[in-house]
Parts: C-alpha cells; structure tokens; sequence
C-alpha cells in the first residue's frame, strides 16, 4: 500500500495496530463521518484519524483489486 504524505504507511502499522483498527472498523463503520475515524482512531493508539481513514480507503482498493483478480 502507498505510503502516506504524513509519514504513516500502513505496511508500518504493527500487527496490533491492525488488529485493534479491524476491531473498531466493524464496531464503528456505521457511524456518522464526523466521528467515524476519530472513534475507530482512538483504541488503535498512535494513529490518526486520517490515517485511519486512509488506512480505510487502501482496504477498500485492495479488496477491489482482489475481486477483480488483479492480485494473484
């Protein structure tokens, strides 16, 4: 995944990091933008809700690229 302009890749978010981030995406994804990535951010530590939120949107294009067969 690319890196970011703030200097957070998500290939340097600790195995912790993600698990925590998939824990609060599934409890949080329902939320109102405002607060989303604030409230999924939080419990991670250490991150962002940008990060966060971009973390997301790389998810989001590997699982379509995924779906697409463009990742063997």
């Amino acid at each position: 995944m690319a890196s970011s302009p703030k200097g957070c890749s998500s290939s340097s978010w600790t195995w912790e990091q993600n698990k925590s981030f998939e824990v609060a995406l599934a409890k949080y994804i329902k939320v109102d933008p405002p607060d989303r990535w604030q409230k999924i951010a939080n419990p991670v530590g250490g991150i962002s809700a940008e990060e966060v939120e971009r973390q997301y949107r790389n998810l989001v294009e590997d699982v379509q690229r995924i779906d697409a067969g463009q990742v063997p």
